[in-house]
C-alpha cells in the first residue's frame, strides 16, 4: 500500500526517532505534527515547536493540553531562528525535524514560509542532526509563493553532498491540482 504523504513523513520520522531524544517541529500549525513527535519522544524527550503566527501557537497549545502533553516548548518565531533556541536550551544534538510549508490552514494564506528562511534552518538543524536522522519537509507548493519556495528547497536538496546525506523525493505524480510531496534528508 502506498502511504499519503502525511502518514509517510510520520512513519519515516518515526523509524528513526528514539525515546528521549529532542526534536523539531518547525511549523507548528495546527499542533498535529507537534503532537505526534510528544508521542514519539515520550516524556523524557522533548519537542521544540515553531511557528510565525501566535494564533497556530495557541491552538498547538490547545492540542497538547487536551492530551496532556507537556514535554514541549512552543516558541513564537520564525524557524529560521533555530540555533538562537538550541543553544538557549543548550541542545546539541537533534534526532530529527519535521516542516509542513505553505500557510496555515484556516486563516491568513498571505502569510506562508519562504525559501529563504526555510533553507537557513534546514542548514541549522543539519548542523545538530544525530547520524541517521530525518529533516523531513511536507512541501504544500499550490499557493502563491510556493512554487518559488519549492524551487529553492529542491536546489538546496539536491546540491547537498551525497557522501553526508541521502535525500528522497516522494509524492504522487498523478494528481490534479499540485499535490503535496516530501523531501526527506538523511544524515550519514
Amino acid at each position: 500500500m502506498l502511504m499519503n504523504i502525511l502518514n509517510y513523513a510520520h512513519y519515516l520520522l518515526e523509524s528513526s526517532i528514539e525515546k528521549g531524544e529532542k526534536v523539531i517541529d518547525a511549523t507548528c500549525g495546527n499542533g498535529h505534527d507537534t503532537l505526534f513527535l510528544s508521542r514519539v519522544v515520550g516524556n523524557t524527550g522533548h519537542v521544540l515547536a515553531f511557528d510565525i503566527q501566535q494564533q497556530a501557537i495557541e491552538h498547538t497549545r490547545k492540542v497538547l493540553d487536551e492530551n496532556h502533553y507537556t514535554n514541549v516548548s512552543l516558541i513564537h518565531d520564525s524557524h529560521a531562528n533555530v540555533s538562537t533556541h538550541l543553544k538557549n536550551d543548550n541542545i546539541e544534538r537533534v534526532g530529527g525535524a519535521i516542516f509542513n510549508l505553505g500557510y496555515l490552514p484556516q486563516s491568513d494564506k498571505s502569510i506562508i514560509t519562504s525559501g529563504d528562511s526555510t533553507v537557513a534552518a534546514i542548514d541549522q538543524i543539519l548542523s545538530v542532526l544525530k547520524p541517521n536522522g530525518l529533516i523531513v519537509l511536507v512541501v504544500y507548493h499550490g499557493h502563491e509563493g510556493g512554487k518559488d519556495e519549492m524551487q529553492t528547497v529542491l536546489k538546496y536538496s539536491m546540491r547537498l553532498p551525497q557522501r553526508a546525506y541521502n535525500v528522497l523525493q516522494y509524492g504522487f505524480i498523478n494528481q490534479q491540482n499540485d499535490p503535496p510531496f516530501i523531501i526527506a534528508i538523511q544524515k550519514r
